[in-house]
């Protein structure tokens, strides 16, 4: 029989996202799964201290069999004990994102790395879609 509040394994994190405006989570979790640099990773109870780089993605966290998404745009990850501190650009849960939004973002970008009109910053496009993206797939409107 597992605890009450407890992971599977016993034990679970506490998962910790800020960003510059407000604290988006605070919450326990039995594991997640997170955009760090050198892509997703996975962190369970006892990983190995840890500190990376966020980038733009979905940050998939799971608690007593509940699967929850949040979107980040880039920021820290600070993995100790069984603390994960993502300190994000931006977060927002699934809940919070505004769809018609996110898809106009994504189209809006593609558009411009289409066009490629006189002065374009690609990089930032690029991370303009990258964002959309995130937020459309945390919402759950693409794969």
């Amino acid at each position: 029989m597992v605890e009450e509040g407890k992971g599977t394994s016993g034990r679970t994190l506490r998962l910790e996202v800020v960003t510059p405006e407000r604290i988006v989570l605070s919450t326990q979790v039995d594991s997640l799964i997170l955009p760090g640099a050198l892509g997703y990773l996975g962190v369970l109870p006892g990983h190995a201290p840890l500190v990376t780089h966020l980038t733009p993605g979905v940050v998939f966290y799971r608690y007593r069999g509940e699967e929850k998404r949040l979107a980040v745009s880039g920021g820290l990850v600070e993995i100790t004990g069984d603390q994960v501190l993502l300190l994000a650009d931006t977060a927002e849960k699934a809940e919070e994102i505004d769809v018609e939004r996110a898809w106009r973002a994504k189209e809006r970008a593609e558009q411009r790395l289409k066009e490629r009109p006189p002065g374009l910053d690609i990089a930032r496009a690029e991370s303009a879609l990258k964002r959309a993206i995130a937020r459309l797939k945390a919402a759950g409107q693409l794969n």
